[in-house]
């Protein structure tokens, strides 16, 4: 099978459930032309190694022509209408190179961590314990012994975390969850992207975006008129040594933060549980050894990122590596999920180990665009997951493999039923 062949399969739909043995056909090829403009990058030392390469850029204005086609590009047309940000082509931090990265990153960090604000990631841990537990006590007060983690548990605490972190008003996250799941339907960059159907997902994918869009623009004027509680006033209102952002930049922004700040978190916690079932006693184990929870975390993100990739980097000089040259202006994609299960770098690397040390995965990925939430995920992730182990007996799946969503960057399941004896 060819490179080019492999990662057509890989992002197929079909596929969902298991990419992992087409992202070994690649590896045997780290570093490799899938198509005109495009090389993926599925070795562990390449990928680390062009995450920290300043000749790799993540400006999107140097994205290669064509290499979203008209998918992304009527999604993007969605999003820069509503606030008419073409004007200033101000984007966010994941999509922006230094020294403008460097400046919002600094001006949305410290309102988000130490030094500045070392209390807001630990004051969220009291409140993703009494979600999970709420969670738990709705789930037995209506009866019967099968629940959707997606559904009834994973979802809800990551959305309700970045609505308070961010200051945004709970009561709209109904709205904000259609819109995004739009979104993640039709933000494809596979091969049924070409489809009818695929178009028509594309079409719907960039109504809501123009919606979210307008939501985001009226809580960023509101907010930088009225100042309120969270990250987004903090920073429109900042008085550091980098000013406040602009308003267009805190648009940007709060798309990313709001969207990437819960999904792939809602992800993680479902594919912690789904994994823990799939294999022969590790649910007793870590149920039995709470202590263990950190370190499960941690093998998920390695075995079944929740981030697949990032379809968001462009090479700016030729680049030689691993055997293959990536001329200038080439589209690269890290593969942080064939990495992480990459044989030079982990042992038995497919297999399902909660007693792993030395996992140095990417499932935030590395750089200077390592996943800005990462500290408030792991918290989220670990809090939820000793809820649900203290509190759900004898829990099995009902259907493996789930349903898997759409999107081939946030990969997760769309469902995941589970029968359990009782809820205590």
């Amino acid at each position: 099978m060819d490179a080019a062949t492999a990662w057509a399969e890989a992002m197929k739909f079909s596929n969902r459930p298991n990419p992992y043995p087409y992202y070994e056909e690649l590896r045997k090829t780290p570093v490799a032309k899938v198509s005109d403009h495009t090389y993926v990058v599925t070795g562990y030392p390449e990928a680390l190694a062009l995450a920290h390469d300043p000749r790799i850029s993540s400006d999107i204005s140097r994205s290669p022509s064509g290499l979203f086609g008209e998918k992304q590009a009527a999604i993007d047309a969605a999003q820069l209408d509503v606030a008419e940000a073409a004007q200033a082509r101000d984007w966010s931090m994941l999509v922006a190179d230094p020294p403008e990265h460097d400046t919002m990153r600094r001006q949305f960090m410290r309102h988000f961590g130490p030094p500045h604000a070392p209390d807001l990631i630990p004051s969220m841990e009291a409140m993703v314990i009494e979600l999970a537990n709420d969670l738990l006590d709705k789930v037995k007060a209506r009866g019967g012994t099968r629940m959707d983690v997606v559904e009834d548990f994973s979802y809800p605490i990551p959305v309700s975390v970045i609505f308070r972190v961010m200051g945004a008003p709970i009561a709209d996250e109904p709205k904000f969850h259609g819109w995004v799941m739009d979104f993640m339907q039709g933000a494809d960059v596979g091969p049924e992207a070409d489809t009818e159907e695929g178009r028509a997902a594309t079409a719907k994918a960039a109504a809501s975006m123009n919606e979210l869009g307008v939501w985001v623009h009226e809580l960023v004027d509101r907010l930088s008129r009225e100042p309120g509680p969270g990250l987004l006033s903090a920073a429109l209102h900042d008085d550091g040594p980098d000013g406040p952002v602009s308003k267009t930049v805190a648009e940007a922004n709060a798309l990313l933060l709001m969207i990437a700040g819960h999904d792939s978190t809602v992800n993680t916690i479902s594919n912690c549980i789904m994994t823990m079932l799939r294999s022969p006693g590790s649910w007793d184990l870590v149920a039995g050894n709470r202590d263990l929870i950190p370190r499960t975390v941690e093998e998920v993100q390695r075995l079944q990122g929740s981030v697949q990739f990032f379809p968001s980097r462009w090479a700016t000089a030729d680049i030689e590596i691993a055997g293959t040259r990536i001329p200038a202006g080439s589209a690269v994609f890290l593969v942080w999920a064939a990495a992480n299960r990459d044989p030079r770098r982990f042992p038995f690397p497919d297999r399902f180990d909660p007693m792993r040390e030395d996992n140095e995965h990417l499932g935030f990925g590395s750089g200077i665009h390592t996943c800005f939430g990462g500290p408030l995920a792991r918290l989220e992730i670990n809090a939820a997951l000793e809820v649900f182990l203290r509190r759900v007996k004898a829990p099995r799946l009902v259907v493996d493999p789930p349903p898997y969503r759409h999107n081939q960057v946030f990969r997760g399941p769309r469902h995941l039923w589970v029968d359990f004896a009782e809820i205590l």
